[in-house]
């Protein structure tokens, strides 16, 4: 075995016991929501417990990863008809049913909490991370990608376009570079809910992205490298 090979076996190993972890923390999570439903359906209201404002770090964090997350499932359908490879499939896979799942989760909040799922009064996205831009303190160092008028780390048209485009090799490596790209931005997302978020079931499945998404970080480089490329910069 070559020192990359055994990285990413490494890699796999880690990322497969954290998946386990997340299984289990997520069905916590989903009967908390489900237990809750009742109260929080009875607290419906800007100043009521455990509902937060439409504008507040919790609604907002909510609707934007729910949007930067569905763009994840739709790279990764993209590149499992790109390649045949098993590792990249498997990784995809991986990628979409976990982001999937957890969009259902945020949507739900929003449904419960009866707020909207679009920003109110016309603001843009990420106006609850600081900023008057909506670009504050952690949306820095997103790590590529992105736009005007796009969430930290997620991509253009023109490169959606470009991995339908591509096939082989040359779509696994660019299929990684985008997604490190788009974990970066969502770390910096939901560890911004970290720190600002209110709600604790919220704030816990937040903390679970950045330690799910970094550890796919370290995957995806060790893919690239085996690849002879690096994420972009």
């Amino acid at each position: 075995m070559t020192a990359t090979t055994v990285q990413i076996t490494e890699s796999k190993e880690r990322l497969r016991t954290r998946r386990v972890r997340w299984v289990a923390g997520g069905a916590v999570v989903l009967a908390l929501l489900f237990a809750g439903a009742a109260s929080l359906a009875s607290a419906r209201g800007d100043g009521e417990p455990g509902v937060p404002a439409a504008d507040a770090a919790d609604a907002g964090f909510a609707r934007d990863m729910a949007v930067h997350h569905q763009q994840a499932v739709e790279m990764s359908f993209i590149v499992r008809d790109r390649t045949d490879d098993e590792d990249v499939r498997r990784l995809a896979y991986d990628i979409a049913n976990t982001q999937a799942n957890q969009r259902g989760m945020l949507l739900g909040w929003l449904d419960l909490w009866e707020l909207p799922k679009v920003a109110p009064g016309g603001a843009g996205p990420m106006t609850w991370m600081g900023g008057e831009d909506g670009h504050g303190d952690h949306a820095a160092g997103h790590g590529g990608g992105g736009g005007a008028g796009l969430m930290p780390g997620m991509a253009t048209k023109d490169e959606l376009k470009r991995l339908g485009e591509l096939n082989g090799e040359q779509a696994e490596v660019f299929y990684l570079q985008l997604m490190t790209d788009h974990h970066k931005g969502g770390v910096s997302m939901a560890g911004a809910c970290v720190s600002r978020c209110s709600v604790p079931v919220e704030k816990r499945l937040a903390a679970g992205m950045v330690e799910g998404q970094q550890s796919e970080l370290g995957l995806m480089r060790d893919m690239l490298a085996a690849r002879g490329a690096k994420p972009r910069t």
